[in-house]
């Protein structure tokens, strides 16, 4: 059964825990950035064979590969693809940002410039599984924002081939060329670039331990997207809500992963009762039980507060990558949610729509850092530039002001800079 904990009886710290993973990966996967640093396309080959047990002869997907492996998809989810791609786009086309022009001063011209970053680097998980969703969520920005060139690095199933669905997705979402390679070594050759392997300015993408290490040591030298951890989903849920839906929703996130996070927060303890024999109940007919079961054993808990202001709290404190408000007049609330990466409001609306289908991105800030990220966007994809100009008249007006400002830093060199340039000739 999934815990119950009454928010006002319950120490804190049994409230807000959570179990984490504590495997250091750091030290084999510096390994393979080095290697993979200094011999480059010979050693991904050798990691592919090792990690992902395939041969391949060209690390590149060709262009018949992608179209024919594209034309492999079913007609029908190509055409939820289409329609998903579409929904995604529509709502992202509303983050793209101008520059800005100020002339407000006499004599001075503030602004501020938009650059799309020239080539990027999207990691999608593969193998034994295909997330075209992440295809289409990490590339769809990146092409919105006008960036040059987006590559992505999946690795491949043990036929050397990428899955169908994945090629399909790329196709729809303007991704530019595809490397068959997957790990830390993907990170790798896309932060440090190979003969075959363009090198990228930003690396974006979900990915497994290893991945997720690989891009925090190769932070600095390219950027990055964030570190995701496990999924993660909290349920705000009032008394009319239907327990078996409420249920379903939460093991939803909990199949993602041993370490997920389900966490249903509500003001009615028959609720809790409810949504916890559910769990029980669902949980024995799920495909992925094994992993459902032990996250919830590891990370699920029913918390009953005294009202759904007080659960909002609770939910501001936890920070949840994703956050349903399964309540009555859930815009309401709305205003009261700080700490959130997704917000999900009403009864019909469960997460996986923000997963697959409705258009806001599904690459989320995790493990309570919604705090200070935000959900992937376009703003990822881009660079500002500031720029001003000065006429002599305007630096005449306020340069006294300036270096006043310099010589109160003790910074007498920038004073100069700007006194020089109203000095008589042979005054020093």
């Amino acid at each position: 059964m999934m815990k119950i904990y009454d928010l006002n009886q319950v120490p804190e710290e049994k409230i807000f825990a959570r179990q984490e993973e504590a495997v250091d990966v750091s030290a084999p996967v510096a390994d393979i950035l080095r290697a993979v640093k200094e011999r480059g396309d010979a050693a991904l080959l050798e990691y592919e064979k090792r990690f992902d047990r395939v041969e391949l002869s060209a690390l590149e997907v060709t262009p018949q590969e992608l179209e024919e492996g594209a034309a492999q998809v079913d007609p029908e989810f190509t055409q939820i693809l289409r329609e998903a791609a579409e929904n995604i786009r529509a709502f992202h086309a509303k983050q793209k940002r101008e520059g800005f022009l100020m002339t407000e001063r006499e004599g001075v011209v503030l602004g501020q410039k938009i650059t799309p970053l020239a080539r990027v680097g999207i990691y999608v998980p593969g193998g034994t599984a295909a997330y075209p969703s992440t295809v289409l969520m990490n590339a769809i920005p990146a092409h919105i924002a006008g960036v040059g060139e987006i590559i992505m690095a999946t690795p491949p199933g043990r036929d050397g081939k990428i899955r169908p669905a994945i090629l399909a997705a790329a196709k729809l979402a303007g991704v530019t060329r595809i490397f068959k390679m997957g790990g830390a070594q993907a990170v790798a050759a896309l932060a440090y670039g190979t003969k075959t392997v363009p090198k990228v300015d930003k690396i974006v993408g979900p990915g497994n331990a290893y991945v997720a290490e690989a891009k925090r040591q190769v932070f600095g030298l390219v950027n990055i997207d964030m570190i995701a951890g496990p999924s993660e989903v909290l349920v705000i849920a009032d008394g009319n809500s239907n327990p078996a839906w409420v249920a379903a929703d939460l093991l939803s996130q909990a199949e993602h992963d041993k370490m997920a996070s389900a966490v249903l927060v509500t003001d009615s303890r028959e609720l809790a009762q409810a949504v916890s024999r559910e769990i029980e109940a669902q949980l024995q007919t799920l495909e992925r039980e094994e992993i459902a079961r032990a996250s919830i054993e590891a990370n699920g808990k029913i918390i009953v507060a005294r009202s759904l202001t007080q659960a909002a709290a609770v939910a501001n404190r936890i920070a949840p990558e994703h956050l349903e408000l399964s309540v009555d007049d859930p815009l309401d609330y709305l205003g009261m949610i700080e700490n959130a990466g997704s917000i999900f409001l009403g009864r019909y609306n469960p997460e996986p729509m923000g997963d697959y289908f409705a258009g806001p991105n599904h690459t989320l800030p995790t493990m309570g850092t919604a705090r200070f990220y935000s959900p992937l966007s376009v703003d990822d994809f881009i660079k500002k530039s500031q720029f001003s100009y000065y006429t002599r008249e305007a630096l005449e007006k306020d340069y006294r002001k300036v270096s006043r400002f310099a010589k109160e830093e003790g910074l007498t060199a920038h004073a100069r800079a700007v006194d020089i340039r109203f000095e008589k000739e042979g005054e020093a």
